[in-house]
């Protein structure tokens, strides 16, 4: 069994991912609670899942570019 490894990403440490999934949580958290009308009785939200997907691609293109991004580097909506 051959097993291939990623070697061209940069390395996490423990602590950042830690700091990351709190990121998340806090914008899952905050949609909500700015924009109640987005959530469904059943308590979803496509509207906020959206959101949050949208600022996690932004976050991993930061985190791909370092700290060389320009804001021109991110495509406005």
């Amino acid at each position: 069994m051959v097993l291939l490894m990623k070697t061209n990403t940069s390395p996490v440490l423990p602590g950042e991912i830690h700091e990351y999934v709190h990121l998340q949580r806090q914008i899952h958290d905050a949609l909500r609670k700015e924009h109640p009308e987005w959530v469904e009785p059943n308590g979803e939200s496509p509207m906020c899942d959206f959101y949050e997907a949208h600022l996690t691609e932004q976050l991993e293109t930061f985190t791909r570019r370092g700290s060389n991004a320009r804001k021109e580097d991110f495509p406005s909506q």
